[in-house]
């Protein structure tokens, strides 16, 4: 072969081993790209937990937190507005919130856009993720937050369609019934800071007349969204798992505790229901039945005369010092220091 077309050739191939190593980048820079969005997007879409928003808010939780059965508190949004303004970033939150907000700002939810042009009373829940854009025109409020357990033998909060996806979450309101809502408001400050002995019974009451308040309003109209079918299966899960509860005299043995049970009963997958518990809650099947056992661990240590041993023999484990392991890893302090507080 002349050497022309020898030199030729090798031109050639170079040429294309130049394009195929272009190629080769553009892929790789795309999968890089793919990759950080995909960490981008799990970063949103973790849960904050109440822990979590005392520590971003005050640098720290309030004393005997965790010792609590429930939790509930209210704010002035005034420290939080203005210059102090911070960015709401879009996250599930593990605890329910009722605001008072005067402001023009925009709340994003999941399932739509809430614009809120002078005043508004807003809802928020864990199932339902959020962001607030232009907290930086909010000018004064106030704000509740309280965890489900709070509620506990008072009703579920599921059951009312402001926390429902699909439901109305915003209600723009009128001055004068900004004036009405800012008088439960102050009811709960008032309350809050009281020594009465029943004070969170009041306060729970407070809670219902601002819950049926807000639902009562013109603009309340609720429609109900179709569900997909992991919704559909991590509902089932979570109603079969609340069955067991309350643990009584009557109902002394929790029967189901493990995901498997739980999928056998259902007769699906194990592995299919993790998906879709995981895909709707953005929680671990095991941690929400870790999470309840917890619960009713606290409500039978301070509201029943069953001993330690138990308590824990009801909840499912076998022996004793299993469950003092379990709830010490959750609660932080043992069962009897507990009962004890």
């Amino acid at each position: 072969m002349p050497f022309a077309l020898q030199i030729k050739g090798l031109r050639r191939n170079e040429d294309a081993m130049k394009t195929a190593a272009g190629i080769l980048i553009i892929y790789l820079k795309a999968s890089i790209a793919c990759i950080m969005k995909s960490v981008s997007l799990w970063q949103m879409r973790t849960i904050e937990t109440i822990e979590e928003f005392y520590t971003r808010k005050f640098g720290g939780m309030p004393a005997d937190m965790r010792k609590e059965i429930g939790h509930f508190n209210v704010f002035k949004l005034d420290p939080f507005v203005g210059d102090n303004a911070k960015p709401v970033p879009y996250a599930r939150r593990d605890y329910f919130k009722i605001m008072l907000v005067t402001g023009n700002y925009n709340m994003h939810y999941a399932d739509g856009v809430a614009e809120i042009q002078k005043q508004a009373l807003v809802f928020t829940n864990p199932q339902i993720p959020y962001s607030c854009e232009y907290t930086e025109r909010i000018i004064s409020g106030f704000f509740c937050l309280f965890t489900p357990e709070f509620f506990h033998q008072f009703g579920n909060l599921d059951q009312y369609a402001v926390f429902q996806p699909g439901g109305t979450h915003a209600f723009e309101l009128t001055d004068e019934q900004v004036n009405t809502v800012t008088g439960i408001y102050k009811s709960m400050f008032e309350e809050i800071g009281s020594d009465y002995t029943h004070k969170y019974d009041v306060l729970r009451n407070l809670f219902f007349e601002l819950l049926h308040f807000a639902m009562k309003l013109p603009c309340a109209k609720f429609e109900k969204q179709p569900i997909n079918a992991s919704q559909r299966i991590s509902n089932l899960f979570l109603e079969l798992l609340e069955r067991q509860f309350p643990i009584d005299e009557d109902h002394k043995e929790l029967n189901l505790r493990s995901a498997s049970g739980f999928a056998e009963q259902l007769n699906v997958h194990v592995n299919h229901l993790n998906r879709a518990v995981k895909e709707s809650t953005e929680k671990t099947t095991s941690q929400i039945i870790a999470e309840r056992i917890v619960r009713e661990s606290k409500i039978l240590l301070k509201h029943s005369a069953w001993n330690v041993s138990q308590i824990a023999y009801a909840l499912g484990f076998t022996e004793t010092t299993h469950f003092n392991n379990f709830f010490k890893k959750h609660v932080e302090i043992s069962p009897l220091k507990f009962r004890n507080i």
